[in-house]
């Protein structure tokens, strides 16, 4: 069996930009332009990069809640950017997702134990009712959710219970991959510690592997094995987290790593960082050769003529940057996050 649960090699999705009365298309988002990366089994690998970068629609690519415009997505040897039907169907029961927002993703009009056994009445498992039930009481259990609460309503529960809700509608199937959408972002610190401690734990229990996409680049860090930064839609460094905050060589990286805030006023005051200049690109229309070049603070003309390839780097960290940067020119490491 190979190392690796899924790979995904050039993927693209480019939306459409249409105008007029006859809709014609003018234009398109590259919101995904050519990622290519691997997810070995068992890992937590991190998608991390700006609001916009392609991080969610990479995700959703992957597990196929939207079909790619070009490229190729495999799950143990088998593509998934084409699979249709019945066998797409069966492909989904070994990958599921936790969705960003806890109060949107789960049906108002739906109790919980409904919610959570709905994977089985899709996948057509577990047909008796007593079983079904069974199982739901002991997944909720197993999230730290009161069995006895099976009959309400996800408003009767908070912030975070309602992510352990979704937490257990995505164990329920038993998959082999979850890819969890910034799972914490809507909740307080100390609720996001519970839900972070809680992924570890199930993924040690059950051996899943875990795809880990957030901007908290701390919280990243606490979390991941290895950990790819998306910029304006392609993936621009690789690395296993320990090498990638010691080592950053892309300068992005560097810049978000600089831009981490320190829980310390002293450390916070003397810390130096490295602002970026200017905006974000649009992805409708990004610039020429190196995408990052317009913000950029070692940029030279070779970078606005030549998109640099993915390659190794000095200390093993795979990045695309015709001037990376060296152990000198780090500005700061970031800081471990301390999660109870």
């Amino acid at each position: 069996m190979s190392d690796n649960v899924m790979e995904v090699r050039d993927l693209v999705k480019h939306f459409p930009i249409r105008q007029g009365l006859l809709q014609r298309q003018v234009g398109a988002v590259r919101a995904v332009d050519g990622v290519s990366f691997e997810v070995r089994r068992g890992e937590t690998l991190g998608l991390v990069g700006e609001s916009g970068c392609g991080k969610s629609t990479t995700a959703r690519l992957m597990l196929r809640l939207m079909a790619p415009t070009s490229g190729s997505v495999r799950f143990e040897d088998e593509e998934i950017a084409t699979a249709k039907g019945a066998r797409l169907k069966a492909l989904r029961r070994e990958m599921q997702m936790i969705f960003q927002d806890p109060y949107s993703s789960l049906n108002p009009r739906k109790t919980v134990g409904t919610i959570i056994s709905e994977p089985f009445a899709i996948h057509g498992l577990k047909k008796a009712e007593g079983e079904r039930k069974r199982t739901v009481r002991d997944l909720m259990d197993r999230v730290g959710l009161n069995p006895e609460h099976y009959n309400r309503y996800p408003h009767e529960f908070s912030g975070g219970q309602r992510q352990r809700i979704g937490v257990a509608r995505a164990l329920a199937l038993k998959p082999k991959v979850i890819v969890a959408d910034e799972p914490v972002s809507a909740l307080d610190v100390s609720i996001q510690a519970q839900i972070l401690n809680l992924l570890r734990e199930l993924q040690r229990e059950m051996g899943i592997t875990l795809i880990f996409i957030a901007h908290d680049l701390s919280v990243v860090r606490h979390m991941c094995d290895r950990v790819a930064v998306m910029y304006l839609g392609k993936i621009v460094e690789l690395a296993s987290s320990d090498e990638l905050y010691a080592h950053p060589r892309m300068p992005y990286t560097g810049a978000l790593m600089s831009a981490v805030p320190v829980p310390q006023p002293r450390l916070a005051a003397a810390k130096k960082r490295q602002i970026l200049a200017g905006d974000v690109p649009s992805p409708s229309n990004p610039p020429p050769a190196c995408r990052f070049h317009t913000r950029c603070w070692k940029a030279q003309e070779i970078c606005r003529q030549e998109d640099p390839p993915l390659e190794p780097k000095e200390g093993g960290n795979i990045a695309a940057c015709h001037f990376p940067l060296t152990d000198a020119e780090v500005i700061e490491r970031v800081p471990t996050a301390r999660i109870a």
